[in-house]
């Protein structure tokens, strides 16, 4: 039987943001397992950003194609692979499908999706943020494409509103973030006694100010808010070991505003007492990592998703409203917004949440198989799809 051919755009197989990553390995795991069902192998096309970092995602199955603007725009470029692809898989970099980031990321998936549709073959939305779209142009240029979609999912009931409130009639699968189906390995038990390990996920971007500098967090600033979280767990709780967890960890010179490691590195040489995570060479690496904490707490939603899915109670430190929708659909509402609320009001909810982690944990437990549940309904309309691309 012939193979099942799938090219992914807007994921990435060697982005320094792990958050990314997270959603490529999770896609990929995903189809691979899909295909095998349908009993086919997978050939998976990866359209990938020309980022610095050794490819996470490997295999005999997956080839990567470096996107830029030759390949989008010559005729055995991106058109041509989409001719000979049976489905194309947008995950839109998780909640890139916006006009809030400026017009010339959108554009460019503006061209991919139409050259997409222009090739006749099925373009799916895999569950992402969708939207805020405040532009007119913008606004109609992502309805006609979702209207030519043959699969459309998002990851929360903020994005599916958004559909709506656009015009969207058609249907939408309303599933989770797919990180949430992230491989990675359990912790090994720790001895009865150890440490509890409270893992903080420290972003290297609100750090700096954000890309404008001086972003300000409520009444307060994010570093002040920082030492004070590290402050209290190190040195008014005792038996506890703080981890710094960075998940944004930038290879050679580029955009290091964006670091998460080089600020924790800073922090861990401004309190020794801390633990300074290593420099994870994969998403499932982190994951696998923060799986063996005892409490979570973090500005990076994914270093959060990956806590929330290995069983870890967080407290997500929310700067957008996708945190808010994708854990508060799934009833864990225990995520804190930094940018609605004063400092103190953020350190109560964080060290709040450590005491009450046993109420977290319960909640999650409770969460989690939703999520789950919900990318059941996303995965059972890709096996749909492959069952209708013949064997050609």
């Amino acid at each position: 039987m012939a193979p099942l051919r799938i090219t992914l755009i807007m994921h990435s197989t060697r982005s320094d943001n792990l958050g990314v990553g997270a959603l490529t390995v999770a896609e990929v795991d995903i189809l691979r397992r899909l295909a095998a069902e349908a009993e086919r192998t997978a050939q998976i096309t990866i359209v990938d950003f020309k980022d610095a970092r050794t490819p996470y995602v490997t295999g005999d199955d997956i080839r990567i194609v470096d996107l830029d603007r030759r390949f989008m725009t010559r005729p055995g470029g991106y058109l041509a692979l989409a001719r000979a692809s049976d489905m194309v898989v947008d995950i839109g970099a998780g909640d890139s499908f916006a006009d809030i980031y400026g017009s010339a990321r959108l554009k460019k998936m503006f061209l991919l999706k139409a050259l997409t549709h222009l090739a006749g073959t099925p373009l799916v939305l895999a569950p992402q943020t969708i939207g805020p779209f405040t532009g007119g142009w913008t606004t109609r240029a992502a309805l006609a494409s979702i209207r030519r979609s043959a699969v459309v999912a998002t990851r929360d009931a903020l994005s599916t509103q958004a559909l709506r409130d656009m015009g969207f009639a058609g249907a939408a699968i309303e599933a989770s973030d797919v990180a949430l189906r992230l491989p990675y390995t359990p912790p090994a038990p720790r001895p009865e006694g150890a440490q509890l390990r409270v893992g903080l996920n420290v972003s290297g971007l609100l750090m700096a100010g954000g890309y404008a500098g001086g972003d300000k967090l409520g009444e307060g600033d994010y570093p002040d808010l920082i030492r004070r979280l590290i402050r209290h767990f190190t040195q008014e709780l005792p038996g506890i070991e703080l981890h710094l967890v960075p998940h944004v960890i930038v290879a050679g010179g580029r955009m290091q505003i964006e670091d998460d490691q080089r600020a924790s590195a800073a922090l861990a040489r401004e309190f020794p007492d801390v633990v300074l995570a290593p420099a994870f060479a994969s998403p499932s690496e982190a994951k696998s990592y923060i799986a063996g904490m005892d409490f979570f707490a973090g500005a990076r939603m994914h270093a959060c998703i990956a806590a929330f899915s290995s069983g870890v109670p967080v407290v997500p430190m929310a700067y957008s409203r996708k945190f808010a929708g994708l854990f508060g659909t799934l009833g864990y509402d225990h995520t804190v917004n930094c940018t609605g609320s004063s400092a103190d009001a953020v350190f109560a909810a964080v060290t709040q949440g450590w005491d009450t982690r046993k109420t977290l944990a319960r909640d999650l437990a409770t969460a989690l198989p939703r999520g789950l549940a919900r990318l059941d309904v996303y995965e059972a309309a890709l096996r749909a799809l492959i069952a209708r691309i013949p064997a050609r």
